[in-house]
């Protein structure tokens, strides 16, 4: 559900809650070679005005995981306001032992020491660096002998601008992630010049436009100005395109323009008489018109207060952790109608149109086993929009006159004609009250009998109960490492396979958690080094994708080395290609689904990774199938190690 309010501090970048002590802050003008900053002894390097300090900061949502990033520093501005206006790497963390460096060789360097690697780092060694400097404007920057920039965060943005600061057209904002998952929104500028919001790569939900002129791309970039105006300026510094704050012109000392969370772009200023970050601006006036706002989890609707707010009105499951609408009927299904309600995909993110009645749209996705849900426009287009994927979003309002149907499952319980009806005629009863011995001795062994059956029933459901619990308890011991891995011995990987019964693959066998759920558990033959083992594991648990397979935990015990992943039901792609009687469930469309979704996959590791990661291994059967036909790519390469 959406909060109430702006999204300024939502971001587990964002706040330092007290965590970023205010310990040794020396402001210095210039930063000289070899300068480290360390985690544990909380140390900043200033601005020598102190209004900005970097440092590193703890990540609200992983605990002992650490950012380095540029704040606000201005005594003005309380601690818990003291907003992160860059972040080094984007969502790269390290451990409580770590540092950054400004080395001898003129690299910055970001360093996890429990891990023994460099995380991040400027590539910077030929560039004759002799200094650093972290200037007024919040800028950090690396000069040379003649205090020329030759390198500077305004040119590597997070998901922030600052006043001065340019986003030019091969750069990009992008909003931090929700539950350390990558994020899905991102700003930047098209081959016309245009600033566009997306989603993903290819749907554009918000752009800027002008009225003069198309001017070339390579000529423009889009700055924050010290007045609250965001421009798209020329090389001469002639505006193209404006739009102003609320407060443009008026006497504020800070001001930032931030891609949100929540997708959407907005400019905030200080607020000095509430001590408090105020939205001036946003891009996208109504929340609910940013593409998949609400995710799997709904629609987007306005609460009684006015404000935007998620909801499921068609749920079909009970958890609240559930997609809120998941399709899997074994028998009949019913369409739901829904008005002032319009829908769309996001995996993927297109749909069938056809011009038809509100009726027949109606019943043209209740007779296509694959459409999921329908929105009829209802505005004199008469179009039927149809959708085949299960994850859908989108928003209603009574301003809306378009009507979506819903299919759901039906499921009924048949009823047996046979035991509601009249029993045949009996025959008359012997109404004796005499003792019927026989009829004591019977009912009294019967019961007897009854009683060991019950009882020996509760003995097996008790140790079949007890058995679960170990189990279950087992894992509540395990360890989990800062991604949100299992950490397995071998002895419990030993337990989860059945002692490795079920071999699914070369080295790939299935296992099954004490919660029931089901994987995979792949054997590494060739024994990796354990610290570069754990490194790799540790980057390919950051990675989180829908159509990549995910990893949920590993063992990593002496000579020991298992992957253990997520279970993908229907197998690879090449069975199906070489099997005559499975390849007809692979329709043409399908296959074109299966083409488009691992391309996006591939993409997500190439483009949407924080580091560009190559595949390196693409083929049929490393495109695995889960329930609904659905791929997930499996055995990306991060470095020489494969996932």
């Amino acid at each position: 559900m959406l909060e109430q309010g702006n999204f300024l501090f939502r971001s587990p970048f964002l706040l330092c809650f007290f965590f970023w002590s205010f310990l040794f802050p020396v402001a210095v003008s210039h930063i000289p070679l070899g300068s480290k900053l360390f985690v544990e002894e909380n140390n900043l390097w200033v601005s020598p005005g102190g209004g900005f300090a970097i440092g590193f900061v703890n990540r609200s949502d992983q605990p002992y995981q650490y950012s380095l990033g540029i704040r606000f520093n201005s005594k003005s501005i309380p601690v818990p306001k003291q907003t992160v206006v860059w972040v080094a790497g984007a969502d790269v963390t390290v451990g409580n032992k770590s540092y950054f460096q400004l080395c001898q060789n003129g690299e910055l360097v970001l360093v996890d020491s429990l891990r023994g690697v460099t995380v991040w780092t400027t590539n910077t060694s030929e560039l004759a660096v002799v200094s650093a400097l972290l200037r007024d404007d919040g800028n950090l920057v690396l000069l040379n002998r003649n205090q020329e920039v030759v390198w500077q965060s305004f040119d590597n943005p997070s998901d922030t601008l600052l006043p001065g600061q340019n986003l030019l057209v091969h750069k990009t904002l992008r909003a931090a992630s929700r539950n350390s998952v990558s994020s899905y929104y991102s700003l930047n500028m098209n081959a016309s010049g245009q600033l566009q919001l997306k989603w993903e790569s290819d749907v554009i939900y918000w752009s800027s436009y002008w009225s003069r002129g198309n001017p070339s791309s390579s000529n423009l970039s889009a700055v924050l100005t010290s007045g609250g105006v965001l421009q798209l300026v020329d090389q001469n510094q002639k505006p193209a395109w404006s739009v102003f704050g609320e407060d443009h012109n008026d006497s504020v000392n800070f001001r930032l323009l931030k891609l949100d969370i929540d997708g959407n772009l907005r400019m905030y200023s200080w607020v000095e008489a509430t001590a408090s970050w105020r939205s001036v601006w946003q891009a996208v006036e109504n929340q609910c018109n940013v593409f998949a706002t609400c995710g799997e989890h709904g629609i987007c609707v306005f609460n009684a207060s006015g404000s935007p707010e998620c909801q499921c009105p068609f749920k079909t499951r009970s958890s609240p952790n559930s997609k809120c609408f998941a399709l899997n009927c074994e028998s009949n299904y019913s369409m739901d109608t829904y008005e002032h309600t319009f829908l769309y995909g996001i995996y993927p993110p297109n749909e069938s149109i056809t011009i038809t009645s509100l009726q027949q749209c109606k019943e043209l996705c209740k007779q296509d086993p694959a459409c999921t849900a329908a929105t009829f426009t209802n505005d004199g287009t008469a179009q039927c929009r149809m959708k085949t994927s299960p994850y859908f979003s989108g928003h209603q309002n009574p301003s809306l006159s378009s009507i979506s149907f819903v299919k759901k499952c039906s499921d009924p319980i048949a009823v047996n004609p046979h035991v509601l009806g009249s029993s045949p005629a009996q025959s008359p009863v012997n109404r004796s009250h005499g003792l019927c011995i026989s009829c004591l001795i019977g009912a009294a062994s019967g019961t007897f009998v009854l009683f060991v059956i019950v009882q020996l029933g509760i003995g097996y459901f008790i140790y079949r109960k007890r058995s679960q619990i170990l189990r279950k308890a087992a894992l509540a011991y395990t360890n989990w490492n800062s991604k949100g891995l299992m950490m397995l011995p071998f002895t419990e990987i030993k337990d989860i396979t059945g002692n490795f019964k079920h071999q699914i693959g070369p080295g790939m066998y299935r296992g099954e958690l004490p919660n029931h759920q089901p994987v995979a558990v792949k054997d590494l033959v060739n024994a990796i080094e354990e610290r570069r083992f754990r490194a790799v594991v540790s980057r390919i648990g950051s990675i989180h994708h829908k159509n990549l397979v995910k990893l949920d935990g590993y063992c990593c015990e002496l000579g020991h080395r298992y992957l253990v992943y997520e279970f993908v039901k229907n197998g690879s792609v090449d069975k199906y290609i070489e099997d005559d009687e499975l390849s007809q469930r692979l329709t043409w469309k399908r296959r074109v689904d299966i083409c488009v979704t691992v391309a996006r996959a591939i993409c997500y590791l190439h483009t949407g990774c924080r580091e560009f990661i190559s595949h390196g291994n693409l083929k049929c059967s490393n495109v695995i199938l889960d329930k609904n036909y659905e791929p997930k790519v499996s055995e990306f390469r991060v470095g020489n190690s494969s996932s």
